[in-house]
């Protein structure tokens, strides 16, 4: 079975149709870059799968679970898929750890020092052990971001959504963010990554899926999607002839 299903998935903002028809299978420890034009329905389909977006038609199942609009499968859904956004949303006023602990002792009600406990291992499995007490403003861009990866990591998701998660931060900073993606994938997570990371991209992932005005245009292994793109805007949009 795989680990996420979605079937013939439709999204619609009054009428203007964002998604249109898109079929996509996940598998689990499965690496998949979504690229596309911006405005392509990229960020909206993570949102949907992530019940942050309540899809007009079709259906998304989790881990065999039908993703339902209500409040209790919406927490259930969360609790197995996890979500890193472009802007890193930290708690100002909580230091590095204890915004790696919030969704724990708020979300699952674990007990603080189980929490902690939690937090440390997830930010020193991010490169960040020795920053627990640190607040944002003290961080870099790339440390902030590798902080809201440690806070979802410590929810013990069954796969991870990235959406655009170096696009906000300095040349400098992508790579340190990159490392520790690479190294999650090489632990088996099943990532989703929407990205413009193309090298990555061609790196990492075991699949790239083309995203064209609201549609799976292309999908494949990343030697075919980037060698031999099939389609004129595929071709287009990687700036190849």
């Amino acid at each position: 079975m795989s680990l996420i299903e979605i079937t013939d998935v439709r999204k619609s903002y009054g009428t203007n149709e964002v998604l249109k028809g898109i079929n996509l299978n996940v598998e689990p420890g499965e690496v998949i870059a979504i690229i596309g034009k911006s405005g392509s329905g990229k960020s909206t389909l993570l949102r949907c799968i992530n019940g942050l977006e309540t899809i007009t038609d079709g259906s998304i199942s989790v881990a065999g679970a039908q993703l339902l609009d209500d409040e209790v499968h919406l927490k259930a859904l969360r609790l197995k898929v996890g979500m890193i956004f472009q802007q890193f949303n930290l708690f100002p006023h909580l230091t590095a750890g204890g915004n790696v602990m919030l969704s724990q002792t708020v979300v699952k009600k674990t007990p603080k020092a189980e929490a902690e406990a939690t937090a440390r291992r997830m930010l020193e499995r991010v490169g960040l052990g020795h920053r627990f007490d640190a607040y944002p403003d003290e961080l870099s861009g790339g440390q902030q971001q590798r902080v809201a990866i440690a806070r979802a990591l410590a929810m013990q998701p069954t796969a991870l959504l990235c959406d655009e998660i170096t696009s906000a931060l300095d040349p400098e900073l992508v790579a340190e963010v990159l490392a520790v993606v690479r190294e999650l994938a090489a632990e088996g997570m099943t990532l989703l990554m929407v990205t413009h990371e193309m090298k990555f991209a061609r790196d990492v992932c075991s699949r790239v899926v083309f995203m064209h005005q609201g549609r799976v245009h292309e999908a494949g292994r990343p030697e075919d999607v980037f060698a031999n793109p099939q389609t004129a805007e595929l071709r287009q949009f990687l700036g190849v002839s």
